[in-house]
């Protein structure tokens, strides 16, 4: 954790204060990933980067739809949803049900304290 972690909390953060997100529970999935890919998520969760956002959540989701074919993954599907949520009413909603369910069943999840692997 250490540096890295503070670095990443610090850079999640917009203005305000608040996660780029708008939701902790998000923030706190996001520390959990990789150090690359973490800063490539929070790039595109800041309220500046909505035109770059909306692309790349849509060709996740499509993606996912196509998950048959070789390279592309399942995993796609719901990290495209998760993106097009910021700027969907209707799908931050849907988030945040499924934002409460793991906090219901899968709190260690949401541990911040965890150690990266």
């Amino acid at each position: 954790m250490g540096a890295t972690s503070d670095e990443q909390a610090r850079r999640s953060k917009d203005a305000t204060g608040q996660p780029a997100g708008g939701d902790p529970r998000l923030d706190a999935l996001v520390q959990r990933l990789p150090p690359r890919l973490a800063g490539t998520v929070d790039y595109l969760l800041q309220p500046s980067s909505r035109w770059v956002r909306i692309p790349a959540g849509g060709l996740l989701v499509v993606g996912g739809v196509l998950s048959f074919l070789p390279v592309l993954g399942v995993w796609m599907l719901p990290l495209g949803l998760a993106l097009l949520a910021e700027d969907v009413p209707a799908l931050r909603a849907s988030r945040s049900k499924v934002f409460d369910w793991i906090e219901r069943r899968k709190p260690h999840w949401l541990d911040t304290s965890a150690s990266k692997k």
